[in-house]
């Protein structure tokens, strides 16, 4: 109950039948105006919910539009029978009106808030300050409030320690996709907003703090996706002392299960999750984001094509996805699926239905050797009614293209199930790559520990050391990506040499890492589980925009501001920056 003010007594959504025949002021929004011939009921919502107020004077309503704000005062009644509402709180109540006054008026609305969700994205952002007052997307901000309150709360209760890490900071080495900010005191100088508070966690791990956390505002000028916000974004980044791999894989099982319990009513995989090494992912689902719900599973069956008088599978990465009882669908079905895949840039997507007498219909089965079926069928685990697609390709090519054909036959034929949150780790990435030169260049993060330290950087090839470096996944979309870091200077040294980075350049380029671990760096890792891609997952939206109060579009603008804006030519001289 609010403090009584000339606002209101009572927020609209508690008054219940305990509160009949108080005398009671609300106030809030006119969601609804319905006339019953001489008596207008109004549905008056605030923050907390929905009341009805049952108007017989008529001279109330002047001024009442839909969306205007008011005070109204009167007496609470029991709703007659046929008129109770179940669907809300304060369904079987209702205010009898004594007096209503306008607060704020409105407007004609550019559309209707209950279905501000099916309007164009570009006029909902434009008028946000409305799309919020959908209880949908309202209950997702609410949601999200709580969300991070229940991480501080959880991650304080395991022992880590809040820090706030600078927002003004300084450019990434490589410098792509940084906000730069000009700075008016240093001519030609420039901050950057941070990518991740990467470098200052591990500077803190340095600095004797033994557990770090931070709901960690990051910024990234990237590409916007569904599950990718252009701009901004929050994680919950976190990073502990002395620490190996599994001692951050249970502080992340503790949180996330919690979270993921706390906000849902789905399953949700029980601690320990899976981990999953990169190459059984990779082989497995066609992908490093694997979907757990997702039943279908790929094979390796290169080895069966070597010689093959099957040109398109010659020598070629062939991979194998048993479909159980897909063997009915129809024929424009088969052609849908043959489609699907001419669009992702394969040459055309091979299958065989297996027969009741496990003998083989399909374009491939001319092409197959004496046993070869028999093998199929044993690979596969496949039985009577089943259908076994073919994704040949480039060793590069297949695994990816095969995560594709197996993501859409699922989806087509509904078999994930949307009931799970199923967690997962991916570990062992490789620390290094060839790119398209044949240059050696760093996987992923660079500051990762390489498995077997510098003994595998002495004697292994490049593209086989491994990184204790590691992802965790939900339901097909990463959430975060984390590592053991690399805190042995000597080991640091010559994991960059292998990259083609001198010393000097290792100082000079990262400087503040290179000084501390000359000073007794204890063994640190951790990682960063992303709160708006959680949030996502948690409010079932498809859009990672429905769960962020301010987006920005998919372009990259503030549509309710008009950001990014001109600024005047006297801001410019003060940060001495010239247009060109």
């Amino acid at each position: 109950m609010p403090r009584e003010n000339a606002y209101r007594t009572h927020y609209c959504g508690e008054l219940r039948e305990s509160d009949i025949d108080k005398n009671v002021r609300v106030a809030g929004w006119i969601e609804n105006i319905r006339d019953h011939g001489g008596v207008m009921f109004l549905d008056v919502r605030d923050h907390y919910g929905v009341v009805q107020v049952v108007v017989h004077d008529e001279r109330f309503l002047e001024n009442i539009s839909k969306e205007c704000t008011v005070t109204v005062s009167g007496n609470v009644t029991k709703r007659d029978e046929d008129t109770i509402n179940p669907k809300i709180a304060t369904g079987t109540v209702e205010i009898h009106a004594e007096n209503i006054t306008v607060l704020g008026k409105a407007q004609t609305l550019p559309f209707e808030i209950q279905t501000s969700k099916e309007v164009r994205e570009d006029v909902r952002l434009k008028y946000r300050f409305l799309d919020l007052r959908n209880k949908k997307v309202h209950d997702n901000i609410v949601m999200r409030a709580k969300l991070i309150s229940f991480l501080r709360q959880k991650m304080t209760e395991m022992g880590f320690l809040e820090i706030q890490t600078p927002i003004l900071s300084c450019s990434s080495p490589e410098g792509a996709r940084d906000y730069l900010i000009p700075s008016r005191k240093h001519k030609g100088m420039f901050y950057a907003l941070p990518q991740a508070p990467q470098i200052f966690k591990q500077l803190l791990m340095v600095s004797g703090f033994d557990k770090y956390f931070q709901i960690a505002p990051c910024f990234r000028d990237e590409d916007a996706r569904a599950d990718r916000s252009p701009g901004e974004f929050y994680q919950l980044d976190f990073e502990m002392s002395f620490a190996e791999q599994e001692d951050v894989f249970a502080a992340a099982e503790e949180v996330l299960y919690a979270t993921f319990k706390e906000f849902s009513n789905k399953e949700v995989s029980k601690p320990p999750f899976r981990r999953i090494p990169f190459a059984e992912s990779m082989l497995t689902y066609g992908t490093d984001k694997p979907d757990l719900r997702n039943p279908l599973l790929i094979k390796d069956i290169s080895d069966m094509f070597v010689e093959t008088d099957f040109a398109p599978f010659r020598k070629k990465t062939v991979r194998s996805i048993n479909v159980p009882n897909a063997a009915a669908q129809s024929k424009k079905w088969f052609k849908n699926m043959e489609e699907f895949a001419l669009s992702i840039g394969m040459k055309g997507l091979g299958y065989v239905k297996v027969r009741e007498d496990m003998t083989f219909d399909g374009p491939i089965d001319k092409f197959l050797k004496e046993g070869d079926r028999e093998k199929l069928i044993e690979r596969n685990g496949s039985k009577s009614g089943d259908v076994i697609y073919f994704i040949a390709d480039s060793k590069e090519l297949a695994p990816k293209l095969a995560g594709q054909i197996r993501t859409e036959v699922a989806n087509r034929l509904k078999l994930i199930d949307e009931s799970k949150f199923e967690l997962c780790f991916i570990t062992d990435f490789p620390m290094y790559e060839l790119d398209e030169d044949g240059k050696v260049i760093f996987t992923h993060n660079p500051f990762s520990m390489p498995q077997g330290g510098m003994q595998a950087l002495l004697e292994k090839e490049p593209t086989e050391i491994l990184a204790y470096q590691y992802d965790i996944v939900c339901n097909g979309v990463e959430l975060s990506s984390g590592a053991v870091r690399n805190h042995d200077l000597d080991i640091m040294v010559k994991a960059f040499e292998i990259a083609g980075y001198s010393e000097d350049e290792l100082k000079n380029k990262f400087k503040s890492l290179y000084n501390a671990f000359k000073y007794g760096a204890p063994p640190h890792a951790g990682m960063a589980p992303g709160v708006d891609r959680m949030l996502m997952l948690l409010a079932e939206e498809e859009n990672i925009r429905e769960v962020i109060a301010f987006p920005m579009n998919s372009n990259a603008q503030d549509l309710l501001l008009g950001s990014p804006t001109e600024v005047t030519e006297q801001q410019l001289r003060e940060v001495h920056i010239k247009i060109r």
